[in-house]
């Protein structure tokens, strides 16, 4: 089997897969950023292990040990050998080796990739994407990120971070060409996401027993409607959102835009107003759809990832004996 493994600001998903691509079972655990990023790897690998070792107990393999072949994870920001670039959303988590990691926990090969690039080469796989050239896949999680499908192949970048739209400015103010110095600026994650929403959420009242702060991002756009405090900041959210995938879906001409990640739960509120933006201001309006495998695309990726490195390890061994 094969084991995939998603990373996520909010959760931690673990999947095996025979070869055939087939998920035998699909586990979660929630991520705790407060812990910090040795914490949420162990956490990890207690799930991928009690994951195996469910499959190992089950009807198929009566008690025998998984023979695992390669690990396929994907992750927020940008892995590379030391650690993961961009990705503020666990402290540590820059630091951290993960492929080194997970191939020392399971002895096996490993490929990590971003989680936004795994999710858009499921969908181009067999998914809203598959066929569309160039495609568009558009992730409303947590955090907001972007990426690119050209020739069926997902565009990585020269550095891997193609498609981080999230550190988009915001406005011209934010340009600091005379003042480089100049106190940070607030990037377009920080508004536009999940975290996003949560932070303009902070000390506005919901109904009078709870904060609204901790409803859900489905529940606030639900409630949008009746309550103008929320229906102002959802108003506010999906304007910034619609302004920045209008320039992005300029600069690129895509046939097609899959949108995928926690928050599509709201489809019905945040598709209409993207697809009239969408039509007023692209001279040439793609189609807009809400992705095949709307909350688990990165998941699947890294699935498929593992896959592929099976099937090149398997490979290369047979070259080696020949």
């Amino acid at each position: 089997m094969v084991l995939g493994i998603d990373f996520g600001g909010s959760k931690i998903a673990a999947a095996a897969a025979g070869l055939d691509g087939a998920v035998a079972i699909e586990r979660v655990v929630e991520t705790d950023a407060a812990l910090g990023a040795a914490a949420n790897l162990d956490r990890c690998l207690e799930l991928a292990r009690g994951l195996l070792a469910e499959v190992a107990a089950g009807p198929g393999c009566g008690g025998a040990p998984v023979h695992l072949l390669a690990v396929g994870a994907c992750t927020f920001g940008i892995p590379h050998e030391h650690g993961v670039a961009l990705s503020p959303a666990i402290p540590g988590w820059d630091e951290l080796p993960l492929a080194r990691q997970l191939a020392g926990a399971f002895g096996v090969p490993v490929t990590v990739l971003t989680d936004v690039k795994a999710a858009a080469a499921a969908e181009a796989r067999a998914g809203a994407l598959d066929g569309a050239d160039p495609g568009l896949y558009l992730n409303l999680g947590t955090g907001l990120a972007a990426a690119i499908v050209q020739g069926g192949e997902v565009v990585t970048g020269a550095h891997g971070a193609s498609g981080e739209i999230g550190y988009c400015l915001r406005t011209p103010d934010d340009v600091r060409i005379v003042a480089p110095a100049a106190p940070a600026r607030p990037i377009l994650e920080d508004l536009v996401s999940g975290m996003g929403l949560s932070a303009a959420l902070a000390g506005v009242e919901g109904d009078g027993s709870s904060p609204a702060r901790r409803l859900a991002a489905s529940e606030v756009f639900e409630r949008a409607a009746t309550e103008p405090a929320l229906g102002s900041i959802v108003r506010q959210f999906l304007t910034e959102l619609a302004f920045h995938l209008v320039n992005l879906t300029i600069a690129i001409d895509p046939d097609r835009i899959a949108v995928g990640g926690g928050m599509v739960g709201s489809w019905d509120v945040i598709g209409p107003a993207l697809h009239a933006a969408l039509q007023a201001h692209v001279p040439y309006p793609p189609e807009l759809v809400l992705g095949a495998f709307p909350y688990d695309a990165a998941l699947r990726g890294a699935v498929d990832a593992g896959l592929q490195l099976a099937a090149q390890t398997a490979v290369s061994q047979e070259v080696a004996v020949q």
